[in-house]
């Protein structure tokens, strides 16, 4: 297997100058920014380095793969840096949280409290005597139009507000007020719900999505950490045989973690991975990340996933995009939901200043949250779902 980084001034030149040198089958491994450290950096453009993986002779390949394996197993020794919208997970209780106000939001709150009401001036002349606004009623408008500049559903929003107007008592303490909203907000998340070990044997675990979505690239992020962090042995399957290159890709990150890797076509494979892997503690099964109106395709996927019923104990996590409208991840949930019940990840948070649609799907659909990743570095870019660190962003505070 051929290693190599190459470049440029941008991701994409980066891809294609790999591409025209090693062919069209490169992996993108690794993507991070490069600091020109010469005497006139400051006059040149910021770089992108890109590391590719290219498979190549069977005698090559072992070299390549301990020396991969190596870099992955000393990556738990190294800081992670801080991605612009989710930091590094930090245990921090509830009581801490509140006590920072939420960062900025507290400030924020007290200012726009202390501004007359300028959009109401000309409804409030026209009308009759208005009822004064009491200093917690404007703290809690702020609170629901803050959600909503956050994309939370309308439908939601209001909800969280009146369930906290009916424990509220007239002209309690800001702090009171915060505090009350930001409980119940994690409490409506609920508790993270990551992938467990099986009571008895192997767990079985699909992946289902749209396209696009990053599937893949989320399943080597957690067999990575199974395989390197935990110890434990994996076995990565694809049921994706629309795309070539998906199956190739995964099959990369198999040889660089040294797991097996098979491609099914059949739900008679699937059995027989069963009983070849039998002594694994996981077995990861990569889907077609087809349009969710597909009705063929939906339907194959459905057999796949229902055949280890009563064989095996399975779990199904549907990945998503934070970047996808809500309007269409509505769609998408309802389509994937008549498959199986599933827990749901979120992908790209690094491409989105909103996190709305994690409540909101969450309250749709009723479905635990488990992971959400925020860019394409294997192992790295992924964690475990926080509650309390998205409801701060959620209520205007910073990440």
């Amino acid at each position: 297997m051929i290693i190599k980084k190459f470049i440029a001034k941008t991701e994409k030149e980066a891809v294609e100058n790999a591409r025209k040198e090693l062919g069209e089958g490169v992996v993108v491994m690794n993507v991070k920014p490069v600091k020109n450290k010469s005497l006139f950096a400051f006059l040149k453009a910021p770089m992108v380095e890109v590391t590719v993986a290219l498979e190549e002779e069977s005698e090559k390949y072992t070299a390549a793969v301990s020396a991969i394996n190596n870099v992955i197993a000393s990556s738990k020794n190294t800081p992670v840096t801080e991605t612009p919208v989710m930091e590094t997970p930090e245990k921090r209780d509830t009581n801490s949280a509140i006590e920072e106000k939420l960062d900025s939001l507290q400030s924020l709150l007290e200012q726009q409290l202390q501004k007359p009401g300028e959009e109401k001036e000309e409804k409030e002349e026209a009308a009759a005597p208005p009822k004064e606004e009491s200093e917690t009623d404007k703290f809690m408008r702020l609170l629901h139009d803050t959600m909503l500049e956050n994309e939370v559903d309308e439908k939601y929003a209001q909800e969280i507000i009146e369930e906290i107007e009916l424990v509220n008592k007239p002209n309690i303490p800001f702090d009171y007020a915060l505090a009350n909203i930001y409980q119940k907000m994690i409490l409506k998340f609920g508790k993270p719900s990551g992938i467990e070990p099986a009571a008895n044997g192997i767990k079985l675990v699909f992946f289902i999505g749209p396209t696009g979505v990053g599937k893949t690239t989320t399943i080597a992020k957690i067999a990575s950490k199974f395989r390197v962090d935990e110890k434990k042995k994996v076995a990565l399957l694809t049921a994706d045989t629309y795309r070539i290159a998906a199956a190739e890709q995964l099959r990369t990150y198999a040889n660089i973690l040294e797991v097996p890797f098979r491609v099914i076509y059949t739900v008679e494979e699937i059995s027989k991975a069963l009983e070849d892997f039998r002594d694994y503690d996981y077995i990861m099964i990569d889907t077609a990340g087809h349009s969710h109106q597909n009705s063929t395709q939906k339907d194959n996927m459905c057999n796949i996933i229902h055949s280890v019923d009563d064989k095996v104990e399975k779990e199904v996590h549907l990945v998503l995009s934070a970047t996808t409208k809500y309007r269409d991840l509505i769609s998408i949930a309802d389509s994937y939901k008549e498959m199986a019940d599933y827990k749901l990840i979120f992908t790209k948070l690094d491409e989105t200043t909103t996190l709305g649609n994690l409540l909101n799907l969450r309250l749709y659909t009723g479905a635990s949250l488990s992971y959400v990743t925020y860019g394409q570095n294997v192992p790295d870019d992924i964690e475990d779902f926080n509650p309390q660190k998205t409801v701060k962003r959620l209520l205007g505070g910073k990440s």
